[in-house]
């Protein structure tokens, strides 16, 4: 297998960068998604509005964390591709 050109590890590079942002982009729809149940089950009375501070700022760190994972992969991966 020949080594990767300049150019074609830039590309490559440009591609891992698309990749973690649609994966930024999941998370976020998720945490959407989970932030909306949450608001109709205290709307319903399922849980108490303390409850769903809680949940919310739980739901907020989980997506924090996840976000941070994906952008520290995705730097890594860019540094190991672009490393001569």
């Amino acid at each position: 297998v020949p080594a990767l050109t300049e150019e074609t590890r830039r590309d490559l590079a440009k591609e891992v960068k698309k990749v973690g942002e649609n994966a930024k982009v999941a998370v976020r729809n998720i945490r959407r998604d989970a932030m909306d149940e949450a608001k109709k089950q205290e709307k319903a009375k399922e849980i108490t509005e303390d409850e769903l501070k809680t949940l919310e700022k739980d739901i907020q760190k989980v997506t924090d964390d996840a976000v941070k994972h994906i952008d520290d992969m995705t730097a890594n991966k860019e540094k190991e591709l672009l490393e001569v």
